[in-house]
């Protein structure tokens, strides 16, 4: 069976189904648990149950994959894009027969954030990369061999296993402490997403119950079982869900209600809430705003702020990307010729004010034409736009060094 079959092929009866998952049979060999001190199991999907982890993702993924990335020939001192090469169509065209390049990037960053990395089977036709397959990063186990050569140990659908090489698999990864796994964000932070998870249960089971907390119904009189049992089946029929909130206790045989809880506002509830937020930025690195959380953000550094995010939270994942391009998808004889390139010049651009004088300073001292700007704006060039200016105050007078030699 061939890997296109197997990689699309339906699991098995016999398949892959048991107990105990790769992603959780990675973590033991590891050494680390996916358990919280709670006993809460943590992985990927169970962590994007929580609003801010799935914010940091989709902010991220999002991000980088609305930008273009494109393959560029490197030409004496000149750069041209490389149309014509095949690994430009799977960039910036289509990197599969049923992907976009944004779905690719927004789902290879995903697999970063959430796994730590990604592999994409090379389909190759004469000799070349003609598609990218992304696989899932439960169903792959890298090592290396005797000769330290990177293999794959790829799981398929139908529950048959093979061993792949770097020819045949893309891998991308984030920070590693061996050199070849890289390192699963959830696994590592899964004790700040379980408490995190651990509040919304609280806050949920809270409103559930009418807001109102535990408590002991007190007397010194004994119920007989039929009293008991009909008082049990009042409280919940009259006092139990939101629709039952500040309904008075009918109470007999003096019976008195005593709180035995601590309230919301004695456990910082929403403050714990709104530290986990700031945890979950912190592992991403997605400053708060960007999942909506305005608390510190003001008019004055917002836009640093999503400068900041360009630089220090976007910039890693696309350098990453593009160097893997360059040392997995090229061969041998474009490496060093070819290279891929993210633009992430729009997302740095201010206000149209700010824009248009940048524009206005570049052009004068020559660093762009004037049809270089409006190819920034997506305008088409016009006759003449390509002339390059010189400030006439910044020139070399070579008349004049002449005269003088002459005159000595």
């Amino acid at each position: 069976m061939g890997f296109i079959s197997k990689l699309f092929g339906r699991k098995s009866a016999g398949g892959i189904e048991s107990a105990t998952t790769p992603e959780e049979l990675a973590a033991m060999i590891g050494g680390w648990s996916l358990d919280g001190y709670s006993g809460r199991k943590i992985n990927s999907r169970a962590a994007m149950q929580l609003t801010a982890v799935f914010g940091c993702v989709r902010v991220l993924s999002e991000s980088v994959g609305m930008l273009p990335c494109s393959l560029f020939e490197l030409k004496g001192d000149q750069r041209e894009k490389a149309h014509d090469h095949a690994l430009h169509q799977l960039l910036s065209v289509a990197p599969n027969d049923y992907m976009t390049p944004q779905e690719f990037w927004e789902l290879l960053v995903a697999c970063l954030c959430l796994r730590g990395n990604f592999y994409a089977y090379k389909n190759r036709v004469m000799g070349k990369v003609s598609e990218l397959l992304p696989l899932d990063p439960d169903c792959v186990v890298p090592k290396l061999d005797s000769q330290w050569n990177p293999v794959y140990q790829v799981t398929f659908k139908d529950g048959s296993q093979d061993v792949l090489t770097q020819d045949d698999i893309w891998h991308v990864r984030i920070l590693t402490l061996d050199g070849l796994n890289g390192l699963n964000p959830i696994a590592y932070a899964r004790q700040a997403i379980s408490l995190g998870l651990d509040t919304e249960q609280f806050g949920g089971q809270l409103f559930k119950n009418g807001a109102v907390g535990s408590g002991s119904l007190e007397t010194e009189q004994q119920l007989s079982d039929t009293a008991f049992n009909r008082l049990k089946a009042d409280f919940q029929d009259r006092h139990q869900g939101m629709e039952n909130m500040h309904k008075p206790f009918i109470l007999e045989m003096g019976l008195k209600w005593k709180q035995i809880t601590m309230k919301a506002e004695d456990t910082q509830f929403l403050e714990t809430r709104k530290f986990q937020k700031d945890e979950i930025c912190a592992i991403f690195r997605v400053p708060p705003h960007m999942i909506a959380n305005l608390e510190k953000a003001t008019f004055s550094n917002i836009e640093h702020q999503a400068q900041s995010f360009v630089n220090y939270s976007l910039m890693p994942y696309l350098t990453r990307i593009e160097q893997r391009i360059n040392a997995g998808l090229l061969n041998n004889n474009d490496r060093g010729r070819f290279y891929a390139k993210f633009n992430a010049g729009a997302l740095l651009r201010g206000d149209m004010k700010s824009r248009f004088e940048a524009y206005s300073r570049a052009i004068q001292w020559g660093i762009y034409s004037p049809n270089d700007c409006r190819d920034l704006e997506d305008l088409n060039p016009r006759d003449g736009g390509n002339l390059y200016l010189t400030p006439m105050n910044m020139t070399t007078n070579p008349e004049s060094n002449d005269a003088d030699k002459t005159t000595a």
